[in-house]
């Protein structure tokens, strides 16, 4: 089993990759031991001493003025963790409970939480044994931290709360001791440091970024397959066209579109005698179309692996050269940044099924394809692909609405002491959703694109193309006459999400969707 290494602050998204795939285990770099240690110290002098420390010795937000005896600092931090598990909802998925997991210990290891290195080796422990805390997904508006998804987590972690075992929930107690952990008891500080941060918004958006990297090659690849059943234009994608505006997305995507049509007949028999000009947009312009919204991932890409290595609780342990230190309130709880690339990814993700769903459209209009109408010999007594393109068209629609801003809407809690909240949490959650749909819509522009390339035959269209025609005969029947066609769409759909076809565009063409 690989093991990785958490070195506090260095976390790769090749690592996070792993981590969401599972199957490694993890452990923490030694030199980390020392900085977690030194600032627990900290954090218990603050707790000794008379003056008043948020979260160490006082109530939380609104109640930040109350008082806490020395007798209740342990009680306090306990009855935060079981106030603030209020969550409701389907249970997080297992690859976004890991990410969690992963990234608080990561932040903790930070030295600048202020807890003991118990904790921390708690939560690889969980992670190493494979357990999964039932966390509910919906209660959090990130803003004080996703505070109602971080309390389950902890609460699972103290053996007060529940696990994920074959998809059933199970008290945790007995899960932990099955597995040889020690349940977590908490000090002074523990449970507010657990539970400030980003880590659930973090790992949805980091969730939904890993499954955008395939459904976005798989996109590349459908979209070439379908401009080839076209018989449309390779003239677009010339280099020059793309080097003189400099948006590098447009001009790698242009170059994986080149490189994918490379060697195909279908286009070569209808370079002469063609009598079109230009293509529709949904053809023509896929470079630019497709290369903004890979720029667009890779900003969220860097937004996330940032926020994935940071420190994101409240107070904060600082240490000084001179052995002083200090514990400062601030804000990095607030979820903005992750609101902001989640919002920006949700765009990227609407507008890669929007396009595919012009493609389909296209392609059923034998005015504009010449192709069959609905791509079937013998329309009226068959229907093809016309209900297909309606179902492309509802998911398409349902991203749009989705792909609504999260992060502009504010709702204030806490009694207006927090007074602007970032909604990072279901700007995240709902790009599932978002990507779902979008592999369908793939899944079902691949189904039609294959079937406008038999009516072509006997040219060939290239090495790369004609592979994903295979793939997609393996699992799904061609369509003469009308048949079944739902199932079909699932297992199309199933290329997209297994990456099956995402490999042709990554082995065929000079795309990197992440680097």
């Amino acid at each position: 089993m690989t093991m990785i290494t958490l070195t506090p602050g260095a976390l790769t998204l090749e690592q996070l990759r792993q981590i969401r795939q599972g199957g490694v285990q993890l452990s923490l770099d030694a030199q980390a031991v020392a900085t977690i240690e030194r600032s627990a110290a900290i954090v218990q002098a603050h707790a000794a001493g008379d003056a008043a420390v948020y979260g160490v010795n006082t109530g939380f937000g609104k109640l930040a003025s109350k008082r806490i005896s020395k007798e209740e600092l342990a009680t306090l931090q306990f009855n935060l963790i079981r106030s603030h598990s209020v969550g409701v909802g389907a249970p997080m998925a297992p690859g976004v409970v890991r990410l969690m997991l992963a990234t608080k210990a990561a932040s903790l290891a930070r030295g600048h939480s202020g807890v003991r290195l118990d904790v921390v080796r708690c939560i690889l422990d969980t992670f190493n044994k494979g357990l999964l805390p039932y966390i509910p997904s919906q209660g959090s508006v990130g803003a004080s931290g996703d505070l109602a998804p971080l309390s389950h987590m902890t609460l699972a972690l103290m053996g007060e709360g529940e696990m994920l075992v074959d998809g059933q929930r199970r008290p945790a107690l007995p899960v932990l001791q099955a597995a040889g952990i020690t349940p977590l008891s908490l000090q002074a500080k523990e449970g507010l440091a657990l539970i400030n941060g980003t880590q659930t918004s973090t790992a949805l958006a980091l969730d939904a970024l890993l499954r955008f990297e395939t459904v976005y090659a798989s996109a590349v690849v459908s979209g070439a397959l379908s401009l080839d059943a076209a018989r449309g234009s390779d003239g677009p994608f010339d280099p020059r066209i793309h080097a003189v505006r400099g948006q590098p997305g447009q001009i790698e995507a242009a170059a994986a579109y080149r490189q994918l049509l490379v060697g195909s007949a279908i286009r070569a028999s209808h370079q002469e005698g063609d009598e079109r000009v230009q293509d529709p947009y949904c053809l023509r312009c896929q470079p630019q179309v497709m290369g903004a919204c890979l720029d667009q991932a890779r900003y969220v890409r860097d937004v996330l692996l940032r926020e994935a290595n940071a420190v994101t609780d409240n107070p904060l342990v600082f240490a000084n050269e001179d052995g002083s230190s200090a514990m400062v309130s601030g804000g990095n709880f607030h979820a903005e940044p992750v609101a902001l690339a989640a919002d920006a990814l949700a765009c990227a993700v609407a507008e890669v099924g929007a396009i595919a769903e012009r493609r389909i459209a296209m392609l059923i209009d034998a005015g504009v394809s010449r192709l069959p109408p609905f791509l079937t010999e013998n329309a009226g007594l068959n229907s093809g692909f016309m209900i297909a393109h309606v179902t492309a068209a509802a998911l398409a629609s349902e991203n749009k609405s989705l792909a609504h801003p999260a992060s502009v809407d504010s709702l204030p809690t806490s009694a207006n002491q927090e007074d602007h909240v970032s909604m990072a949490t279901f700007g995240a959650r709902r790009l599932a959703q978002m990507l779902d749909n979008t592999a369908h819509i793939i899944g079902i522009e691949l189904l039609a694109a294959a079937q406008g390339i038999e009516f072509l035959r006997p040219l060939q269209s290239s090495q790369a193309l004609e592979q994903t025609h295979a793939l997609i005969r393996q699992r799904c029947r061609a369509m003469p006459s009308d048949h079944y066609l739902a199932p079909d769409i699932e297992a199309a759909t199933a290329l997209v999400n297994e990456g099956a076809v995402a490999r042709v565009a990554l082995a065929h063409s000079p795309l990197s969707v992440y680097g």
